[in-house]
């Protein structure tokens, strides 16, 4: 089954894609709404780190994707990596000033995460006790 795309009142093809609207939206929120990417933006936000403090800090964590999210947070311009010419190199990374932006909005996001816990969770649980067969979540 094909669907046509819609026409305009002059009956050429409307080819504009909703998307192309809010799919920025969408790819932004893909990526720094990852739990890898808000860990490390949270990580940063108490002061430069080197790989390793990273890697420690962030449990769970594998060196490959822990890797991945650096590079990905540094080729949006979140995060800063120096290297230093000493052996071994070393290797710093700090947020730039549109990761301290997003590391606000992280902690606004926290506070009221904070502020619900509680309602969240009771919500939970009326939920579950008034579904008791259904476990679909």
């Amino acid at each position: 089954m094909t669907i046509a795309a819609p026409r305009t009142a002059s009956g050429t093809t409307n080819t504009h894609d909703p998307c192309d609207d809010d799919c920025g939206i969408r790819d932004v929120l893909d990526r720094l709404g990852d739990r890898w990417s808000v860990l490390v933006v949270v990580e940063l936000t108490k002061g430069t780190r080197r790989f390793h403090e990273l890697h420690r800090a962030i449990p769970g964590i594998s060196q490959r994707m822990l890797t991945l999210t650096t590079r990905r947070l540094m080729r949006d311009g979140m995060v800063q990596r120096t290297v230093y010419p000493t052996i071994p190199p070393q290797t710093d990374y700090r947020l730039t000033t549109m990761g301290r932006s997003f590391s606000a909005a992280i902690a606004s996001l926290a506070d009221w995460s904070r502020q619900h816990k509680s309602a969240i969770a009771s919500s939970r649980e009326q939920w579950d006790a008034d579904r008791p067969a259904r476990n679909d979540l």
